[in-house]
């Protein structure tokens, strides 16, 4: 038969907030995959546990070439307990990776559910939290970041990031750029901890907070885009959002279908927005062919 494998949610900050099944978990573990066994010696010190169990690294420096060799004790009936630095494996922590291998292989998967920094930060936002989509850590490189963040312009449901403490400050400034500096957030830092903070407000306010300078572990959340009221989904609006979603690999026709749906206007319109828009790049580029050239006579 083969073992299993258990996605372990750690605390997030105060350990008492371990689930009542981690503890059984640890001590019936035959193998311990920890993203930081210092840390895991800690938590087991916490919760007053002594596991008997093989404990190994799993981070991202080692996640590809560990997998495999985790992947063979689960065949041979293994229970390996996957645990991160804090909340669940795979949500912006190695885990991803040893659950795809697991799964191919039949192995079975299961959780002991835990803490979890985005549904923590969603619900003490004051955002609107019936819908939202969770977008991980944004691109270190101020272009891509970016890039990134005007894909997701338009998105209707509340954001939610992680970012890094030390590029907080350019992030939310970057927000403000793209999404309006209007737009309200709030920044969730130190969540459960002792100096737990939530900031709310503008993203154009948080920015020049966060320039002051920030400590701890951040979760960042977003409100959404507000609905395009009737005069802000004309023809040129409505090609560029189309255009928007062809850029990020969209097929035309679902484009279409998906801004006519967010507009409220029916596809056809959509599709005459997109054609007239071509149509004036195409005449704009004839005209532009056809005009004389500097010093010639016409």
């Amino acid at each position: 038969m083969t073992g299993t494998l258990v996605l372990a949610g750690t605390p997030i900050g105060d350990t008492a907030d371990a689930p009542p099944r981690l503890a059984a978990e640890l001590m019936a573990a035959d193998v311990i995959a920890a993203e930081d066994t210092r840390r895991l010696r800690r938590l087991t010190q916490a919760l007053d546990v002594r596991p008997s169990a093989r404990v190994v690294s799993y981070f991202e420096g080692n996640e590809s070439a560990r997998t495999p060799e985790l992947v063979e004790s689960l065949a041979g009936g293994a229970r390996v307990l996957l645990v991160t630095d804090a909340g669940m494996p795979s949500v912006s922590d190695p885990g991803y990776r040893l659950v795809a291998a697991a799964v191919e292989r039949g192995i079975t998967v299961t959780a002991v559910p835990g803490p979890s920094a985005v549904l923590t930060a969603l619900a003490v936002s004051g955002l609107p939290v019936d819908r939202f989509c969770f977008e991980g850590f944004p691109p270190r490189k101020a272009g891509e970041r970016l890039t990134r963040l005007r894909e997701v312009a338009d998105e209707r449901r509340t954001l939610v990031w992680f970012e890094a403490p030390h590029r907080l400050d350019d992030t939310l400034a970057a927000m403000a750029e793209v999404f309006g500096p209007d737009r309200r957030a709030a920044v969730c830092r130190e969540l459960t901890k002792t100096y737990e903070e939530v900031r709310r407000g503008p993203l154009a306010e948080l920015a020049v907070w966060a320039a002051e300078g920030v400590r701890g572990e951040i979760t960042i959340v977003v409100e959404g885009a507000p609905a395009p009221g009737p005069e802000e989904a004309g023809p040129a609006e409505l090609a560029r959002r189309v255009a928007v979603r062809e850029e990020a690999g969209e097929r035309r026709k679902e484009a279409i279908a998906a801004v006519a749906q967010e507009a409220g206007v029916p596809k056809r319109q959509v599709f005459d927005a997109v054609v007239a828009a071509k149509n004036a790049v195409v005449a704009a580029e004839n005209a532009a062919g056809s005009a004389p050239r500097e010093g010639k006579a016409p």
